[in-house]
């Protein structure tokens, strides 16, 4: 059954629901401190169950860390939201906000179900990162952005 869901800027008020929803944060500190800056900028954005506020199903960040470029360093779906259209969402409100010009990202060479929404979604492969991960090759992806007029 398809829960619809709404998307909105992360406020530092919502950290604790998106550590909750990440397992890498709950055992990292790097990574609370990541999701906790990117929170107070306003440059995460968050999908939540439209019926249960509190309820989140994912979040993403969109920065400038890849090169000043226009970048999606991380994207995450509570496991039993996968499948309901949540990345396509935030990927697609992540998009939303560059008005234009490259957006780039990354995943692993093994992360096949983020592949596939990429080339979905529109994003070619753009270059590839030897060893970040041991025998898992970083995969860099990019789209322009399509501009939007008023």
């Amino acid at each position: 059954m398809h829960t619809p869901f709404t998307i909105r800027a992360a406020q530092a008020a919502d950290l604790p629901a998106l550590i909750d929803l990440d397992p890498i944060a709950r055992r990292e500190p790097g990574r609370r401190q990541a999701l906790g800056d990117a929170s107070s900028t306003q440059s995460c954005w968050l999908a939540e169950t439209a019926d249960c506020p509190a309820k989140v199903l994912g979040y993403g960040i969109l920065d400038r860390s890849f090169f000043q470029q226009r970048f999606i360093p991380l994207l995450m779906v509570a496991e039993a939201a996968r499948g309901r259209g949540v990345a396509s969402a935030l990927m697609l409100a992540l998009e939303a906000q560059c008005a234009g010009g490259k957006l780039f990202t990354s995943t692993n060479e093994s992360n096949a179900p983020m592949r596939r929404l990429l080339r979905k979604l529109g994003y070619g492969e753009s270059g590839r990162i030897e060893n970040l991960d041991d025998g898992d090759p970083e995969l860099i992806f990019m789209k322009l952005a399509e501009r939007r007029t008023g």
